[in-house]
């Protein structure tokens, strides 16, 4: 994947210093000068990282960076101010806006060159983490489970999935959604991370689906409790009239009003042990078939498989 940098000058002099340091990298790094008075056009293309030159801008650098960071879409992106001042109270200004360096002239290439590789870097890192649930994605869930598979270790990967979550969507919206998916990572880590004397991880896959790897333990009581505080709480993210009645209405395709029950939980527990399973397709393959079993049974529910030799 090309990352595409904005170099924000009157000129072009700091992008062509940049090109020639990457320049065994230009199929990665892609540096664009873009001059301060089209700044707000080109953001909407969202950069990977914008690079601003004080010196040969001609602009209030501390607004300047605060326009910025006021754009919904690039409120995250990351901001290198270059410039000559050495006033350390003017850096520090420019720094409270957000940005993550001052880097001061004369610029040191190699220092420069390291600060820009490891700033996209980390960016790369934080995309593998829920910007939602804070939670470890894909990446890091696969990893989680081969190491496993590597030091024939015996551990469980519990599945939860949300029921009827896409009529609550359809009736209170994705803001409200996210609020239930939130919900669910705080109520399960919590329970998770109780589990005494277990290497415990939590991943988010993504929507309304998780995972959490554990080490062998009372798996029907950690189901139990997770299922307990889900369905006493989750309640709250209803109105008091689907409360009352115990469903939602939602128009289908048809025009039809169809009736969902409140959003449950359900769990499917997977006891893995390197004996019976050797890759993780073979374990995402038996646990969508538990999957699938705890999402036939209406209301919050768990099925746990355990390890057979």
């Amino acid at each position: 994947m090309i990352q595409e940098i904005y170099v924000i000058e009157n000129g072009t002099d700091l992008k062509d210093n940049l090109n020639r340091n990457f320049s065994r990298e230009v199929d990665e790094y892609k540096f664009k000068t873009i001059i301060p008075s089209e700044v707000e056009v080109a953001l909407r293309s969202i950069p990977s990282l914008i690079i601003i030159d004080e010196d040969n801008s001609d602009i209030n650098i501390v607004e300047f960076c605060k326009s910025i960071r006021s754009n919904e879409d690039n409120s995250i992106t990351p901001i290198i101010v270059v410039g000559s001042n050495q006033d350390k109270l003017h850096q520090v200004e420019v720094l409270k806006t957000d940005v993550e360096y001052y880097i001061e002239r004369p610029i040191d290439d190699e220092y420069f060159y390291y600060i820009i590789k490891n700033i996209i870097g980390l960016l790369s890192k934080n995309r593998r983490i829920s910007p939602l649930t804070g939670l470890p994605g894909n990446v890091q869930i696969q990893a989680e489970m081969k190491k496993r598979l590597l030091n024939k270790e015996i551990f469980a990967i519990m599945y939860f999935d949300l029921d009827n979550f896409k009529a609550y969507n359809d009736v209170y919206g994705f803001s409200n959604g996210d609020e239930i998916i939130k919900f669910t990572a705080r109520t399960i880590s919590k329970h998770i991370h109780q589990i005494p004397n277990s290497n415990n991880f939590v991943g988010h896959i993504g929507g309304d689906d998780f995972v959490a790897i554990i080490g062998k333990t009372d798996y029907d009581a950690v189901c139990q409790n997770i299922i307990a505080e889900f369905d006493k709480f989750a309640v709250d993210f209803y109105n008091e009239v689907d409360i009352e009645r115990g469903f939602v209405e939602v128009a289908n395709r048809r025009g039809i009003i169809e009736q969902f029950p409140l959003t449950s939980i359900s769990i499917a527990v997977l006891e893995v042990d390197s004996k019976v399973y050797k890759t993780t397709l073979e374990i995402g393959e038996v646990a969508g078939q538990i999957k699938h079993q705890a999402k036939a049974i209406l209301g919050s529910t768990y099925v746990i498989n355990r390890r057979r030799f």
